[in-house]
């Protein structure tokens, strides 16, 4: 076998067989290494997504590591750990208008109460489900990146006074102030920001407190940037109106306790279990990337990099 692939849902692999055809033999794995109880590397070369938490002993037998995201942190934790010294690959981006179209469908489906619409449809009932409109809105986009730009497009299409908070305030057409001067009166805030050992935990009680009351709040960036207990706590003291989220604190935790038929248990776990008892919160299975073509362009871009380590012996987008 030339390759594993770990973590593959079902619209990646047959996107994955379409790019590679024949030459390259391969498994294709849904869940985590973890997961999968293999004791040793199935392929001298492995392709894992974010949550597979690579055994160092495995450093000695893998000629290289390709995980198909743009984010490599647990790339880095694998390489501090085991003092690998192999070829470590990742993808370049493929899903910025993806993400940032999931963020304003969190946006527009919390404004409009569509959790709680659904849940009335069974007795179709209007008590309590008078939305609010985007047009003249607020909206705080923090990190004004690749994703975040897009954002605020969209946002200003929408017809929402749009601002951004970043430390680097290099793209036209954005107003930038600091999160303190855009908090206070923000209807929405969307965080679209990197993760750096300084914002661990930023969007938290003490921060999001000065909000206007009701406001939005949408992370589809790091989960590590928005504790659910204090989203939970900002939720039930009516500070905030809604809570839209694609990512999460100890992300790989609460997805194999989601996923345990055991029913294995987490603080994450039980800290989504109580956002989702709120009928103005909306949490999706890190899913913004999902596009067919955001699907197509990854699953390419996975392949040329499998190829290219093939044919040299390291990928084309590598970490050094």
């Amino acid at each position: 076998m030339d390759v594993c692939f770990y973590e593959v849902f079902r619209e990646e692999e047959l996107a994955l067989r379409r790019f590679l055809g024949d030459e390259i033999r391969c498994r294709f794995a849904p869940h985590t290494i973890q997961e999968s109880q293999d004791e040793k590397p199935p392929a001298r070369l492995i392709s894992i997504r974010t949550h597979s938490v690579v055994p160092n002993a495995w450093a000695g037998v893998l000629s290289g590591i390709l995980t198909r995201s743009m984010g490599y942190d647990h790339l880095l934790r694998f390489r501090q750990h085991s003092h690998a010294v192999i070829p470590l690959g990742y993808l370049e981006e493929y899903s910025a208008r993806a993400v940032a179209e999931h963020a304003v469908m969190l946006l527009l489906s919390l404004f409009r109460k569509l959790p709680q619409q659904m849940m009335q449809f069974q007795r179709f009932e209007r008590d309590g489900l008078t939305g609010r409109e985007c047009e003249g809105k607020n909206l705080l986009v923090v990190g004004v990146g690749r994703i975040g730009k897009i954002v605020a497009s969209i946002g200003n299409a929408l017809g929402m006074t749009v601002r951004g908070v970043d430390i680097v305030r290099d793209k036209p057409n954005i107003s930038y102030v600091s999160f303190a001067e855009g908090v206070v009166d923000a209807d929405a805030i969307i965080s679209c920001m990197n993760l750096t050992d300084s914002n661990a935990g930023y969007f938290n009680v003490e921060s999001l407190s000065k909000v206007r009351r009701g406001c939005i709040f949408v992370n589809i960036a790091r989960g590590e940037e928005s504790p659910v207990a204090d989203l939970v706590q900002l939720l039930a003291d009516g500070i905030l109106g809604g809570v839209g989220l694609d990512v999460y604190d100890a992300e790989p935790d609460l997805a194999n306790a989601l996923r345990s038929p055991a029913g294995l248990s987490s603080p994450q776990a039980a800290h989504v279990k109580a956002l989702l008892q709120h009928p103005n919160a909306i949490c999706t299975p890190h899913n913004a990337f999902n596009s067919e073509e955001a699907v197509e362009r990854k699953s390419k871009m996975s392949v040329d990099q499998i190829q290219h380590f093939v044919a040299h012996g390291r990928f084309l987008w590598q970490l050094t």
